[in-house]
């Protein structure tokens, strides 16, 4: 796998844009968007999600699919994720409770190690469901 590193700003669906002047983030975030069925999207996350740009993108995303009609679910793969920042972290949790309130679910899938430790030291993995598969998340997802 390639690293973008510093002089790339964020991708959208596997296309990227150089960095706005004044950007924040140090990596550029790719998101591919997989529909399992009309009510079941995977987000597959690439990169690094951090203040700025990359975690702006990935809440604008997610707030598409909160908002769009017939998607009941939403399967965020983090199982490429280099590094998330507490930025990053507070984006996915924000979402977690608005799918939750809205009677949507969002379910979280094989973050690395280092993801893992930030949620342990936050206390998040006490409340949040970490899924190995996203054929476990999906079984899960309506039960």
């Amino acid at each position: 796998m390639v690293q973008l590193r510093d002089r790339l700003g964020p991708t959208h669906y596997g296309r990227i844009f150089p960095r706005q002047s004044g950007g924040c983030g140090r990596l550029a975030v790719k998101i591919v968007k997989k529909a399992l069925d009309n009510s079941v999207i995977i987000l597959d996350i690439t990169g690094e999600v951090t203040l700025g740009q990359s975690a702006g993108q990935l809440s604008r995303e997610l707030a598409k699919l909160l908002g769009e009609e017939g998607v009941e679910g939403v399967i965020l793969n983090l199982e490429n994720i280099n590094y998330m920042d507490s930025t990053g972290l507070g984006e996915v949790v924000g979402y977690l409770a608005r799918f939750e309130n809205s009677g949507k679910r969002l379910k979280l899938v094989r973050p690395n190690e280092t993801i893992r430790k930030l949620m342990r030291l936050t206390r998040l993995d006490e409340i949040i469901k970490i899924y190995d598969s996203e054929e476990k998340a999906l079984e899960d997802m309506f039960s």
